[in-house]
């Protein structure tokens, strides 16, 4: 992981709450920055996306391990 990227733990949330937390805390996050975003939901392999598509924020990459869903988030 990037020493520049920034960590939010969502694990155990369901919708909406992990894509409005991410966006709060991008909304904090200057822009280029990377949030890395942990997600047990798996409407979150949907909404995340969705959401960085519609608000500009670009996706680096999505996984998925051991029921976690990880998605890194460039702010845009």
């Amino acid at each position: 992981m990037a020493s520049d990227e920034n960590i939010l733990d969502v694990r155990g949330l369901l919708c909406p709450l992990p894509v409005l937390k991410a966006r709060k805390r991008l909304g904090a996050l200057p822009p280029g920055a990377v949030l890395r975003v942990e997600a047990t939901d798996p409407a979150s392999v949907i909404d995340v996306p969705h959401f960085c598509s519609e608000s500009g924020h670009e996706l680096l990459d999505q996984s998925e391990e051991d029921g976690v869903f990880t998605f890194r988030i460039r702010r845009s």
